[in-house]
């Protein structure tokens, strides 16, 4: 954390990377939205059933990595060559599904809570109801806890070839 606050071209990508993260939010974000609510009923494989936020969140999460990936390669780290394009890929999708190993819990524990806060507050009657607003509110901490994994993993490992 140090070496972005004190080196500049290091608080140059972080911001770019954050950037980016903010774009892959939106994708994420409008993914996540538009397939829960296209298909809103859980799926069930065998005695497991999985929650529309999950999956959709699933999927959105590797249309994010995608976009992610381009921007970040292209934009943030331009000066990161040295390894080929589809090791690269490779790398930063390793660690973006290890950030999905550190998101899908936040998504699966932290909804519930969220909602039933949302539920306990004295909100006037507006568009958006507690489920709408604990998925999204849910979805903002984990891509927020993911963002700051990513940055330092792929800084370290997937972008090491720049100076």
């Amino acid at each position: 954390m140090t070496v972005i606050i004190t080196n500049p071209r290091e608080r140059t990508r972080f911001y770019r990377f954050a950037v980016v993260g903010v774009i892959g939010a939106v994708v994420d974000f409008g993914v996540m939205n538009l397939l829960s609510s296209l298909f809103p009923t859980p799926i069930t494989i065998g005695n497991l059933v999985i929650s529309p936020l999950v999956w959709a969140g699933t999927i959105s999460f590797i249309a994010a990595i995608l976009s992610n990936f381009t921007w970040n390669r292209y934009w943030t780290y331009p000066d990161s060559r040295s390894k080929p394009i589809m090791r690269q890929l490779m790398l930063f999708s390793l660690i973006s599904v290890m950030g999905l190993a550190i998101r899908i819990p936040i998504l699966k524990f932290l909804e519930p809570v969220v909602i039933r806060i949302i539920e306990r507050l004295p909100l006037p009657a507006v568009v958006f109801t507690p489920e709408f607003l604990g998925k999204n509110i849910t979805l903002a901490i984990a891509v927020i806890v993911v963002m700051f994994w990513n940055f330092f993993v792929n800084r370290y490992w997937t972008y090491n070839d720049v100076v």
